[in-house]
């Protein structure tokens, strides 16, 4: 009988822990990349950088939306993806971004801001 009791109270704590487990909720993401990975893909495929600020801007406000934070890169790729245009404020502006939520890409953005100051290509 006692075994049957702690089979019982087994079955019971095994249950209740897969309760548990199964209403917990998944870590939030350190980054939301919504599509920016498929952009870069995009922008070395030579496909039109209209189409692709206009997509990842689209990401920018999504993300931005639901209080997430965008990855790495993501600021310095529109900036590109501006140069490309032809609209070097907007590069200014994407760059400065990058350097301010990384600031570990500083070094690099400064290259590029030099580079484009000095009417090079990016």
């Amino acid at each position: 009988m006692t075994s049957t009791k702690n089979l019982k109270r087994a079955a019971l704590l095994a249950l209740a822990a897969g309760v548990l487990t199964g209403c917990a909720t998944p870590p939030k993401t350190m980054y939301q990349w919504e599509g920016y990975q498929p952009q870069v893909y995009q922008y070395l495929k030579g496909e039109s950088p209209d189409q692709q600020i206009a997509a990842m801007e689209k990401d920018l406000q999504t993300i931005s939306a639901k209080g997430n934070n965008v990855p790495p890169g993501f600021h310095a790729h529109l900036g590109m993806l501006y140069s490309v245009a032809g609209k070097p404020d907007q590069v200014v502006a994407q760059f400065e971004d990058e350097k301010k939520l990384f600031p570990e890409s500083a070094a690099y953005m400064d290259f590029l801001l030099g580079k484009m100051k000095k009417g090079e290509k990016l």
